[in-house]
Formats: C-alpha cells, sequence, structure tokens
C-alpha cells in the first residue's frame, strides 16, 4: 500500500511546478494546487489520471489578501500536510511593483510564500509538515540592503532575482530555528523561457546555452526526491543541488541575516495574518 502524502504547491500549472505535481500525483499523493489562474489549472489537468486527487486554491502571490484568503482556505480544506512546496517564482526585466507596493522580485519570490507559511504555521506545526523552497544558485548573486529592499535606489534584474532567492534559502534555515523540518533547493538552469526577461548581454547568454540546460522534468527531480524521502535530522536546513547537499553562500549560512529577514517580512506582512 502506498504511503499518501497531502502535497500543497503554488505554481504548479507551468514549468518546474507542473513536471513536480504530475510526478508527485502518479506516486498516489493527494495535491492541492495554490495557483494564481484556476481556470488555467482546471485545463492542465483536464485530462490528468487521478485529477479527482487534485484540490485547486486561487493564490496570488503579489496580492497578500489574495495569500491570506488561500492560506485560509487551505486550513478549512484539510486537517493534514505532509508536504509545503513553495515553488512559485518569476523575474522581471524591469522594476514592478505588486498590488501591494513591493517590488516584484521580493513579492512573489519570497514574500508571498512566507506570508502563506506563517498563515499555515498552525497545521504545519501539528502536521509535521516538511517545507521545500525553491531557491537557486543565483543566491549568490544577492547583496540585500537592509534599507532598501525594495530596490527604490538601486534596482538591476540581477540583484532583483539574486537577493529573493537569497531570501529563499534564509527563510529555511528560519523554519528549522522554529522547530520545522524545511530544505531548500537549486533546480538546475531550465529551459522554462526564463531568460526572455533578461536584459540584453544576460539574455543573449542565456540563449547560448539553452542546449546544455535541463527539462522541467529534470529540473524538477530534487524537489520530487525532497518531498518523498525520509531524509536524516541532520540535513535538516540544508540546500541541495542534483539531490545532493550542497554548500550555501556564506550570507546564505549568516543567522544575523536570516533573522534581520524574518523581522522585516514580519513588518511588511502585518495586517495580513
Amino acid at each position: 500500500m502506498r504511503n499518501t502524502k497531502t502535497i500543497a504547491i503554488t505554481g504548479a500549472t507551468s514549468g518546474i511546478g507542473l513536471a513536480t505535481s504530475e510526478e508527485l500525483l502518479k506516486k498516489g499523493n493527494r495535491l492541492i494546487f495554490l495557483v494564481r489562474n484556476t481556470e488555467k489549472a482546471e485545463d492542465v489537468i483536464a485530462d490528468w489520471d487521478n485529477k479527482e486527487n487534485i484540490i485547486i486554491i486561487k493564490c496570488d502571490l503579489a496580492d497578500l489578501k489574495s495569500v491570506r484568503k488561500a492560506g485560509e482556505e487551505l486550513l478549512q480544506k484539510t486537517d493534514k500536510l505532509d508536504v509545503l512546496i513553495n515553488n512559485a517564482g518569476g523575474t522581471f526585466h524591469e522594476r514592478l511593483e505588486s498590488k501591494d507596493g513591493f517590488e516584484l522580485h521580493l513579492a512573489v519570490n519570497h514574500l508571498g510564500h512566507f506570508l502563506l507559511t506563517k498563515i499555515l504555521m498552525p497545521l504545519l506545526e501539528k502536521s509535521k509538515t516538511k517545507v521545500i523552497n525553491v531557491s537557486s544558485e543565483a543566491h549568490r548573486a544577492g547583496k540585500p540592503d537592509w534599507s532598501d529592499l525594495n530596490l527604490k535606489k538601486k534596482y538591476s534584474t540581477i540583484l532583483g532575482y539574486g537577493n529573493a532567492k537569497l531570501y529563499n534559502v534564509l527563510f529555511t534555515k528560519s523554519l528549522v530555528d522554529k522547530g520545522l523540518t524545511s530544505y531548500a533547493l537549486h533546480p538546475g538552469v531550465i529551459d522554462s523561457g526564463f531568460g526572455e526577461q533578461l536584459p540584453g548581454f544576460f539574455k543573449l547568454m542565456w540563449k547560448l546555452g539553452t542546449p546544455f540546460m535541463k527539462s522541467t522534468r529534470e529540473g524538477a527531480s530534487t524537489s520530487i526526491y525532497l518531498a518523498s524521502s525520509n531524509l536524516s535530522q541532520d540535513k535538516n536546513g540544508s540546500y541541495f543541488k542534483d539531490k545532493k547537499v550542497k554548500k550555501a553562500s556564506s550570507l546564505a549560512n549568516s543567522q544575523a541575516a536570516r533573522e534581520r529577514l524574518w523581522g522585516e517580512s514580519e513588518k511588511m506582512v502585518e495586517g495580513y495574518y
């Protein structure tokens, strides 16, 4: 008999999230899709086997009210959650702001997931939920200015994305500090259209590297591995690449940085939980 898990995942309808969802469903798990476009989700799963094992909840990570509503709906629809995969993300060529006025890399890649996880915390603690945060090797480019987290003074796509992916690793380690099981991961460089958002030179380099990139299924492999495996306690809080523990940047391992990020994040989402 299969060990069926209840798994919630953001960004389940495209790229790595879609490949991750398909494989986890095949393994007999019950899935909760947290997605911005519920109609697209319905279309995606229309011809899937076992689609009755999927719950779809609207969740726009760039809108904190939507995130709060999604968290509350999830709490109503299940009293057990084995895995939460904070998978959704994005990168943006120009400086954009979310509905709540936050720089969009910060909002979509970090703040939305931070709020969602905070709202779900009672369930996560009760269920001993495993929280998986999809980060990137781009976290090594992260250099946050704590007085300018919204990048109003200095903006670049690389800085915005690098900071956000650094926050994913710091957030992972903070969750462990708070008694949860959590992992961060680099999925690999994926041929998923990501590079179209990059500025000139970086876009060119991305296109030149396309033949060497992973498929989305290959990119999903570490998320699937972490969601499905029971790992030893000494790996809790680790950063993974190709299903193996990889050393994260020195800043990603800074306790002072993760405590600062947690405090700043709580201020930004105040009033939404």
